[in-house]
């Protein structure tokens, strides 16, 4: 009788939401694995948020030679806090490190995210990504200052730029949080809420390669008020994080 191996889990996975970006995938893919080779064990979730372009059959394609990655799709595209939701709940991973499907996040900083979370120790729940260079139209950037101005001076959490999608964080941390449409925008406020200690790494920002942003129109402050108004609501309403005390017998 043959003796049955051990599955040996990944000790991180990377979430990647992706709705339309058949010409994205293949290149974003090959900067991820070439970001995590160092990093032992790593898993890649691609979560397709029903894509009509032929972002399917690319992620089949390329799936076929690579064992770690994974792919989940969405019958129709619930939006991307939907698609990161997703990923992380089928992540198999303590730590999950999340990134934009468009390739303007660079992978190349996983490792001093992933390494900065363990150095951080268990009291930081979430290693945020905070963008330099952008390369965003210069309105968009402008929208972007506005929005992360006021949503910081009304929140107080510290964070220059929370719409960067490369984040770290501990899976136990993320799935204590409550969940809504555009959670990912206010994870550091929320982090907090929960009692975790946020930390912050500077990041390069890339053009897209090919293709038009599917994402991103929550950064518009007009749009994300109401969010905003919410989350203010929720850290209003967390009176204490309740401290266990071991019990002596």
């Amino acid at each position: 009788m043959t003796e049955t191996q051990p599955i040996s889990l990944p000790q991180l996975s990377v979430v990647v939401p992706v709705r339309n970006e058949v010409g994205n995938v293949g290149p974003l893919l090959a900067d991820i694995e070439a970001a995590c080779q160092t990093l032992g064990a790593f898993e890649v979730i691609y979560v397709n948020d029903g894509s009509t372009d032929g972002t399917a059959a690319a992620l089949h394609e390329l799936g076929a030679t690579r064992p770690w990655l994974r792919v989940i799709r969405h019958e129709q595209s619930c939006g991307q806090s939907a698609a990161v939701r997703t990923g992380v709940r089928h992540a198999r991973a303590p730590v999950v490190v999340t990134l934009d499907g468009d390739g303007q996040n660079d992978p190349a900083f996983i490792p001093a995210m992933v390494q900065a979370l363990h150095k951080a120790g268990s009291q930081v729940g979430l290693v945020q990504g905070q963008r330099v260079g952008r390369k965003d139209t210069g309105f968009k950037k402008w929208q972007s200052r506005i929005a992360n101005g006021v949503r910081c001076r009304i929140l107080k959490d510290g964070t220059r730029d929370t719409g960067c999608g490369l984040k770290c964080f501990r899976r136990e941390a993320y799935l204590a949080l409550p969940y809504f449409d555009a959670l990912h925008r206010f994870m550091p406020a929320l982090m907090v809420r929960e009692g975790y200690q946020v930390t912050h790494v500077d990041v390069r920002d890339r053009p897209r390669l090919t293709g038009v942003s599917n994402y991103g129109f929550f950064d518009r402050l007009w749009v994300g008020i109401l969010d905003l108004a919410g989350v203010w609501w929720l850290i209003r309403r967390r009176k204490r994080v309740p401290q266990i005390v071991p019990e002596t017998l």
